[in-house]
């Protein structure tokens, strides 16, 4: 039997844009399920919202997203959990740091570490701080 765990992201709204941007970044395929598509529409408003989402790509990477309604409590929290992206190639990370900088903020750049040859750490336009690094030994100092 084969377990996967899969980081799940709540948003209020911007669940399909950040499931796009995710791709834009790790390539893949994106699936979408609206409440409308889903049949479970409470809020007329909120039916192109999705109840359901995910991209998942060749290279391994998987995210699920939905869009929490507005009848529920919601708040995202602060520094609540972080998304860790870890790659063999510092070129595959370093692709994927440039994708999630712009309109982001940088919390530690992306640099060697003392326990991997390459890390960094963001947080996204959408609010998501990512952690990207290389696994393997850290680079000689």
């Amino acid at each position: 039997m084969t377990v996967n765990a899969v980081t799940h992201l709540n948003f209020r709204g911007e669940a399909r844009a950040a499931l796009a941007f995710y791709r834009s970044v790790f390539g893949g395929a994106q699936t979408v399920v609206s409440y409308e598509d889903a049949g479970q529409v409470q809020d007329p408003s909120e039916a192109d919202q999705v109840i359901w989402g995910q991209v998942v790509s060749d290279t391994g990477f998987r995210v699920m997203a939905f869009d929490v309604p507005s009848a529920r409590p919601w708040n995202p929290g602060e520094a609540a959990f972080f998304v860790s992206v870890r790659g063999d190639s510092p070129d595959e990370i370093t692709a994927y740091w440039e994708k999630l900088i712009p309109e982001g903020m940088v919390l530690q750049p992306l640099a060697p570490s003392f326990w991997s040859p390459l890390y960094g750490m963001v947080t996204d336009r959408f609010g998501i701080t990512w952690v990207l690094d290389v696994a393997g030994a850290p680079a000689a100092s």
